[in-house]
């Protein structure tokens, strides 16, 4: 049985901090997430500026969400630019999840870099930017912790001056579904009843599976044989086990799927068109 740790992992050590940090945490008996988030965290501030230095821009995973499932490790990317007039020395970074904006009090959660210092580039005497990858291990993560995480970022100037932003910027690392679609009987009689089923399922990261997903809309749409686009013809929701089934009258030759929108921990998804022979 694998023990799951609800504090991820944080790599290399934290601007500012008293503590260094092993590179990952998975042989021990875990404890309370707040005891774990203190442990690592309480030299981490959530935000605080000393001197000139400025966070001026953060860019996390480009913008988007990140799906994930049960098996594979997957990267987030960070971009952090800092500025200080007598230049940038170093700028660290860590994700992290929990209420509020304070890691030191609030989180629940930690990934840190392959990096801890990033790979940096000077833009000018005073400006630059480093780049990160931090790598989301689905054998770390618990379901509750699904949804938006958190871009810590300490920068430090030539000087010594320093900024920390406990949230510099977010990012949602969201469970991956899964949707099929099926249309029958076929082919059909024109003006028959057909049955378009499916089923929307999504990664539980708690037990290392796809689980139904209940009490969830989809969207049941068609496109007629021959042409692009999409229709939306009615939504659905899901049963207890994630199941969807409706009736709709044959009409034409052509594609019926499901799509589902996501939700706040779900990414979403869309089911290959299921195509039906209407004669």
């Amino acid at each position: 049985m694998r023990i799951r740790t609800t504090v991820a992992a944080v790599s290399g050590a934290l601007a500012l901090s008293a503590f260094a940090v092993p590179a990952a945490q998975a042989d021990y008996e875990p404890k309370p997430a707040s005891d774990r988030a203190a442990a690592f965290a309480s030299q981490a501030p959530a935000d605080e500026i000393d001197g000139d230095t400025r966070i001026t821009k953060v860019v996390v995973n480009g913008g988007k969400a990140l799906s994930l499932g049960t098996t594979a490790t997957k990267t987030i990317t960070a971009e952090v630019t800092a500025t200080d007039a007598a230049g940038i020395l170093e700028i660290h970074s860590f994700l992290w999840n929990g209420p509020g904006d304070k890691p030191e009090e609030d989180a629940i959660g930690f990934f840190g870099p392959t990096s801890p210092t990033g790979t940096c580039t000077e833009v000018n005497a005073t400006t630059s930017t480093c780049k990160y990858s931090i790598e989301i291990d689905p054998a770390a993560m618990e379901n509750k912790i699904a949804g938006t995480w958190k871009l810590w970022v300490s920068a430090i100037g030539n000087d010594g001056d320093s900024h920390t932003n406990g949230v510099a910027g977010t990012t949602k690392i969201l469970r991956a579904s899964t949707l099929t679609a099926n249309a029958s009987p076929e082919p059909v009689v024109k003006g028959k009843t057909i049955t378009i089923t499916g089923k929307l399922a999504r990664a539980n990261w708690d037990t290392d599976v796809y689980a139904g997903y209940s009490a969830q809309p989809a969207k049941l749409q068609f496109r007629k044989a021959g042409t692009t686009t999409y229709s939306t013809v009615k939504t659905v929701n899901t049963n207890s086990t994630g199941n969807l089934k409706t009736t709709v009258t044959a009409a034409s030759d052509g594609y019926w799927r499901w799509t589902f929108a996501g939700s706040s921990t779900t990414a979403p998804v869309t089911a290959a068109g299921d195509y039906l022979d209407v004669r």
